[in-house]
């Protein structure tokens, strides 16, 4: 469904200079910033009428952001030339814009036909570019969409998901609640002295001159195709019952895709397959960090096995295969790779996050943002009626969300080569 969305306005802007916690500092990248995607991570929610007007949700931006110095930073370079954030209030950039149609028309057709045009394009070459960009779209019906755009070396999935609660609460309470987030990014980054790495860090999240990474190709973007797949609620009982073994629906909805993706793929039954897991350290190390911590803090974990196993194995041993990799990312690994960091504090790395249409065939990487609390992304008129999903160019990137039905379930969200979509669409 074509829609005439038109840009009306576009404005920086900044906390006073009284109510920003930045203070002017240059804070250093930590390693886990500099393993995660070196680019920007869009995300888009609508909520049906009525929202909340512009100005209320700018002036709850400002107070939140005030709060989460980092977004209203820039990239710099530090005295002995390292990346660096500069906690300089330098803003954040707001895009205000107008839809030619009703909200719930366009939820009800192809919303992805206009998806890019719903949040900010940022050009993280430019070194002053915004590192927290937001568009707010506005359709006839008095529906609202925004389309953020966040650099993912400052803050991963969780901080984010935290940073958009906090943004509704301070619309919804005309800023009387304002969450404090966990700032002190060195409780992540204490290295051991001397360091004493365990693992092969530089071949494992970067690519050292013999990564054991595996190698892969690069299609180009318009052979990668972008599907959704909603499991209700009650599937995802069902399929959890199944397993009989307590379990999580995360890892019973991996093994159901990777089973699936693999069986589409018609892989020699000899290939070996693995998925790149995404697992949030903050409770994984020791001492835990907090939850509420903004920054980055994931590291990967790699379920491995032969195609034929995957295939013929029930959904319990491949939930078991799932369990027993994310249980490798423990305290001694994650100690183990924040003193790879320390010792590695001025080499130049290249982290083996995914780029522009990589081809991840035969295996998959997969993001959970089952945990995030959609529900609380209420700016006032009630939770999101939908998560629109940007164009994923990876093929085999999957990301596993909440839906935002009254019901339940969830939504895969998975990219895929051309030649596998139409056998992933007729088995899954």
């Amino acid at each position: 469904m074509a829609v005439n969305v038109k840009i009306t306005r576009k404005a920086l802007l900044k906390p006073s200079p009284e109510s920003a916690w930045g203070g002017a500092k240059k804070v250093p990248i930590t390693v886990f910033d500099r393993a995660s995607t070196d680019g920007y991570i869009p995300t888009v929610f609508a909520w049906r009428a009525p929202a909340p007007t512009n100005g209320a949700l700018k002036d709850g931006l400002l107070a939140t952001v005030a709060r989460f110095p980092h977004l209203a930073g820039r990239f710099a370079v530090d005295d002995h030339g390292r990346k660096c954030l500069h906690l300089n209030n330098a803003g954040v950039l707001v895009i205000e814009a107008t839809a030619g149609a009703d909200l719930a028309t366009v939820l009800a057709h192809d919303a992805s036909a206009h998806i890019a045009e719903l949040y900010p394009k940022a050009k993280k070459v430019r070194t002053s570019e915004p590192i927290f960009q937001v568009q707010l779209t506005r359709y006839t019906c008095g529906g609202l969409v925004i389309g953020m755009a966040s650099h993912h070396q400052v803050a991963d999935g969780q901080s984010m998901s935290g940073f958009s609660a906090s943004w509704a609460s301070a619309v919804r309470t005309n800023s009387a609640a304002l969450p404090s987030p966990f700032l002190d990014r060195g409780a992540t980054d204490n290295p051991r002295s001397p360091p004493l790495p365990s693992f092969d860090h530089g071949r494992i999240e970067f690519k050292g001159e013999h990564s054991s990474s595996r190698s892969y190709r690069v299609l180009p973007l318009d052979r990668i195709n972008n599907l959704a797949v909603h499991f209700p609620g009650e599937f995802v009982a069902e399929l959890k019952a199944g397993v009989g073994a307590p379990c999580t629906t995360f890892q019973c909805l991996l093994t159901h895709a990777w089973k699936k993706v693999t069986a589409a793929r018609d892989l020699a039954p000899d290939d070996f397959t693995q998925v790149r897991v995404a697992v949030n350290c903050r409770g994984r190390a020791k001492p835990p960090v907090p939850m509420d911590f903004f920054g980055n803090m994931v590291l990967l974990a790699f379920p491995r096995m032969q195609v034929r196993d995957l295939l013929s194995a029930s959904y319990p041993a491949v939930v078991g295969v799932i369990r027993d990799a994310i249980a490798c990312v423990d305290d001694e690994y994650i100690q183990s790779f924040v003193d790879f960091g320390e010792a590695q504090h001025d080499v130049k790395l290249a982290s083996t996050a995914a780029t522009l249409g990589m081809a991840f065939c035969p295996d998959l990487e997969v993001d959970s943002w089952l945990g995030f609390g959609f529900h609380n992304l209420d700016f006032g008129g009630g939770p999101p009626c939908a998560f629109l999903p940007p164009d994923l160019p990876i093929d085999g990137v999957m990301i596993l969300v909440p839906s935002c039905a009254a019901k339940g379930g969830a939504h895969l969200f998975v990219a895929l080569d051309n030649e596998h979509v139409e056998d992933i669409a007729g088995i899954c």
